[in-house]
């Protein structure tokens, strides 16, 4: 268990998975999880598990103990309005970012007193399946980039990365989990359109899906060679393989690039 007091500024879909795995992964003790958010429907399950929740963070902020970590789960829309809000509390404060497309040096501006850790998370750490990246940024020690690597390593995977390599981590496994779900029904779909009963259809493309994962993820193989094991030499994945793998890429490539261009039009860059 982690000896930190955390404070989570933002409840919404990230946040609020944020805060429920750390406390199923039991890293974090229930007194020691404390939550801000502007809608009290979105505290109520994680007042009920243990965590300390308000309306007001800065409420939150300036209780005792003070907290080791601030960890700001809001859009970037209001990221700097709410660091606004609470700058003068975080000072001697790690202070940790999930707003995609804003670089620690503006953080680090807008919060002077804390030392500041950015980390992309995605959705699937609501059950402890995520992945997330981290990121040192001004001020950060080597103890503060491993501690939010623990915090996050709770929920799935975490790799500390370069900052200039955020973005991409965000594009890539942050929009993952839509993309994952868009060929589930693609493929559904298909099997309905062709004969199979919706339901029936679903379930076996789930949990095939959660098959392959865990494999390769058991195993350590390249996807490749796990594709060679499902491919028989003119067989039907063969065939299909070939239709599908020219367009799978080509989607995949543009769906990436679309992502990292919204990111920084996001960050006005």
């Amino acid at each position: 268990m982690l000896d930190a007091t955390v404070c989570i500024v933002g409840a919404g879909s990230m946040g609020g998975a944020i805060a429920r795995g750390l406390l199923e992964s039991g890293l974090i003790a229930p007194e020691r999880l404390r939550v801000a958010d502007a809608d009290a429907a979105r505290l109520d399950d994680l007042a009920h598990r243990g965590a300390t929740v308000s309306l007001d963070a800065r409420e939150l902020l300036a209780a005792a103990p003070v907290p080791d970590v601030v960890l700001l789960a809001v859009k970037p829309q209001v990221l700097f309005d709410v660091m606004a809000s609470v700058s003068d509390l975080v000072d001697g404060m790690l202070a940790v970012s999930i707003a995609a497309g804003v670089g620690t040096p503006a953080i680090a501006e807008a919060l002077p007193g804390a030392r500041v850790v950015r980390v992309m998370p995605n959705l699937p750490v609501s059950v402890r399946s995520g992945a997330s990246t981290v990121c040192a940024g001004p001020r950060a020690t080597a103890d503060d980039v491993e501690l939010a690597r623990r915090l996050f390593a709770a929920l799935g995977a975490a790799c500390v990365v370069r900052e200039d390599q955020l973005d991409v981590a965000g594009a890539v496994a942050g929009c993952a989990p839509a993309f994952f779900s868009l060929f589930v029904d693609a493929l559904t779909r298909a099997g309905v359109r062709t004969g199979l009963p919706a339901a029936a259809c679903r379930e076996l493309v789930e949990s095939t899906m959660r098959g392959t994962a865990e494999q390769l993820l058991a195993e350590g193989c390249h996807p490749r060679e796990y594709m060679e094991r499902v491919t028989s030499p003119g067989g039907t994945t063969a065939a299909a393989l070939r239709e599908l793998e020219p367009l799978l890429v080509e989607g995949v490539e543009q769906a990436v690039d679309a992502a990292l261009d919204r990111t920084r039009e996001l960050a006005g860059r």
